[in-house]
């Protein structure tokens, strides 16, 4: 099992290398998919796989310059960071389905934000120490260091724990609208991003609808595909990028990654948590049908298993010979 999440942490590396960056000198990714692929293995299967993920960091690093006494600090602190993703989740009561809005603030403030400020810091900390960067460059590359590793958990994790959960088994319903979608974002999101005119915020429609009528699985894939397809037309300083600076283009980049994840995200689990209630809303209300039916009829209410056993019983728990 730690070899399989080896190989996808090193197949999710090599694609998160093909949109990098440069911010002050240093190359950095908007979106390191690895992360996500590492705290949706640990939420799956569990902190045994954690050597795997530390095979697939120790890959990555190799296959872009030769391995030194260096590379253990960036393979542990790419190890730890997941490691504290999964602890802090599970310690806060984190849900696997995100069938609650809590369970997508959890993944955002603590697998997010919080356990992705080590891996940055330790990176980043590692190449002001070799002196490849000044100390007047940590923050900016800090920053984005940050974010990227960030970004992947937000966009990745979640949709591959949809779809291995039950909720990413393929149904027919409404498969007409889903096709429509799909057409729709094949379509007009290439157009927004790369039109000049700056028009990236006409992506959010398309990301509230695939999230108000999927949920997770439909808004993290909208969400995914309009950060992929911003981060190379970033990389290539084209469409709404076109004619900024290196740092402008960093910083344009994640706001519009950022936002558009925390909208897929967050909506998408407010509306699974409001159809969840209803559901255990309708439950109660044909269960509560069910017992006024009884009564109305002279018949004696349904109880729980071993109620009736219970009233037949005398005083004091003994029944008569």
């Amino acid at each position: 099992m730690s070899l399989a999440v080896a190989v996808c942490y090193y197949a999710a590396g090599r694609l998160g290398l093909l949109g990098r960056l440069v911010v002050e000198g240093a190359v950095v990714t908007p979106i390191w998919p690895p992360t996500g692929v590492a705290v949706a293995a640990l939420l799956l299967l569990g902190a045994r796989v954690w050597p795997g993920i530390a095979l697939g960091s120790f890959l990555v690093i190799a296959s872009l310059t030769t391995p030194g006494p260096t590379t253990v600090v960036t393979v542990v602190s790419n190890t730890v960071a997941p490691l504290c993703a999964f602890l802090l989740l599970r310690r806060s009561g984190f849900r696997r389905d995100m069938a609650r809005l809590r369970d997508g603030l959890s993944l955002v403030f603590l697998g997010g934000c919080g356990a992705m400020m080590i891996s940055a810091t330790a990176g980043v900390g590692l190449q002001v120490a070799k002196g490849s960067l000044d100390k007047s460059e940590f923050w900016p590359v800090w920053l984005a260091w940050w974010v990227g590793d960030t970004m992947g958990v937000l966009l990745v994790a979640p949709l591959l724990l949809v779809l291995a959960g039950p909720a990413g088994r393929l149904r027919m319903r409404r498969w007409k609208e889903a096709a429509l979608l799909g057409l729709t974002t094949l379509v007009l999101m290439p157009m927004i991003v790369l039109s000049p005119m700056s028009m990236l915020f006409l992506v959010f429609p398309l990301l509230i609808w695939a999230a108000l009528r999927f949920q997770l699985a439909g808004g993290m894939l909208c969400a995914l595909f309009a950060s992929v397809l911003a981060t190379f037309e970033a990389t290539s300083g084209r469409g709404a990028f076109l004619h900024l600076t290196d740092v402008e283009i960093m910083a344009k980049l994640q706001a519009f990654n950022g936002s558009a994840a925390l909208t897929a995200l967050l909506l998408a689990s407010v509306i699974t948590e409001q159809r969840a209630t209803r559901r255990s809303v309708r439950r109660a209300c044909q269960e509560l049908a069910e017992v006024l039916e009884h009564l109305a009829a002279g018949e004696p209410s349904p109880g729980p298993p071993g109620a009736a056993e219970s009233r037949a019983a005398p005083p004091g728990g003994h029944r008569n010979p």
